[in-house]
């Protein structure tokens, strides 16, 4: 019971679509509606408000640090914890608020990461920002963050369970960012503060 009100929770807090909510509040354009078509913090900045896009930034990380912080302050134990924080993974990636058309994942994923572990979600977080940094290729950084994050999770934590389920995490994000990938290896991605891509629609 505990692992299915875990589950529901977690879904739930996954499923608030922060990227809508706060554009709606700031007056921009439905992050669905340009660029990548992603309802996440990147493509919010696309808007050209980084106001916009740091607090959807923080929600949907702070959406899977709180579907786990809940779990384990009502005692759910550490299973249902971590069931809590993968579905608000889930709940991101695939809302029943979008129609199941959600984001990429990465803020949440990186929030559900520092649950399980400070220091990881923390090495984790500057791996993606330094990648980013050096390249401004937000799908070149998340992708390189995912496949660090099993990585520290397993040097730092040394739990085979825990280095699973961040695993399977990170492997739908990679996924997740196939398109993108292609481009990247095709030349054609476009960078963070480039010229913006109002009519270049891709999957979300």
């Amino acid at each position: 019971m505990n692992l299915l009100v875990s589950a529901v929770l977690g879904y739930l807090l996954g499923s608030v679509p922060f990227a809508v909510i706060v554009s709606r509040a700031f007056r921009l354009a439905d992050p669905r509606s340009f660029g990548s078509g992603n309802p996440g913090a990147t493509n919010v900045l696309r808007s050209g408000n980084k106001a916009a896009a740091l607090l959807t930034l923080i929600g949907d990380a702070a959406k899977g640090w709180l579907a786990m912080f809940i779990a384990a302050r009502v005692g759910a134990g550490e299973a249902a914890t971590a069931v809590a924080g993968l579905a608000a993974f889930v709940g991101h990636v695939f809302p029943c608020t979008l129609r199941f058309r959600g984001g990429k994942g990465v803020a949440t994923a990186l929030g559900v990461l520092l649950g399980f572990s400070g220091a990881a979600g923390g090495i984790t977080a500057v791996v993606w920002l330094t990648v980013l940094a050096i390249t401004r290729y937000s799908s070149l950084a998340a992708p390189a963050a995912a496949t660090a994050a099993p990585v520290l999770t397993w040097w730092l934590l040394g739990k085979p369970e825990i280095t699973l389920a961040v695993g399977l995490m990170c492997a739908v994000l990679i996924y997740r960012h196939k398109s993108n990938i292609r481009k990247l290896l095709a030349g054609t991605e476009g960078r963070l503060g480039g010229r913006k891509q109002t009519g270049d629609l891709n999957p979300p």
